[in-house]
């Protein structure tokens, strides 16, 4: 496995890696697949403060993560939050770690203070990852998402960088 930044090839894989679990579960609230010139906004605005890694595997993009803020307003500056995403036949590979391990990694070094991640429950493969990274669980909501005609529910996952 490879881990670098990434690049404008990329696009298509990340689109396709992402529509899936637009289009197959409720892991994302989003419901209409992204397309290239949508995802190229995306990471454009994301790189100009954070990382956006992808992972490859046999030249093939089977995963990707990326930091960014979590909220707006000027106080929250040294709170991030990261998201990743594996290819839907690459779940359990070691994929989601070895992004994990690079985005922390490029974090620690950051002014980053706290990390949060937002994930839609039920998810355990994600709850997993990020509690194999130390993120511990700080807040659950229920029923705040609706897709698929049934009622998600949220909880957010912390980890401290200092």
């Amino acid at each position: 496995m490879k881990i670098r930044s990434c690049e404008a090839k990329d696009l298509q894989a990340l689109c396709e890696i992402y529509n899936h679990y637009i289009e197959h579960t409720v892991i994302t609230f989003e419901e209409i697949a992204v397309d290239i010139a949508e995802m190229a906004k995306r990471v454009q605005q994301t790189t100009r403060a954070f990382p956006w890694l992808v992972c490859e595997l046999d030249s093939e993009i089977v995963g990707f993560a990326y930091a960014d803020k979590w909220k707006g307003r000027s106080a929250y500056k040294y709170s991030l939050e990261t998201t990743v995403y594996v290819r839907h036949s690459c779940l359990g590979a070691g994929v989601g770690k070895a992004l994990y391990t690079s985005l922390l990694g490029l974090l620690t070094q950051a002014n980053c203070h706290v990390i949060l991640a937002c994930i839609a429950l039920p998810n355990a493969a994600s709850v997993g990852l990020h509690e194999y990274f130390g993120f511990k669980k700080v807040a659950h909501f229920a029923e705040v998402g609706h897709k698929f005609r049934r009622w998600v529910d949220v909880g957010y996952w912390q980890k401290s960088m200092t």
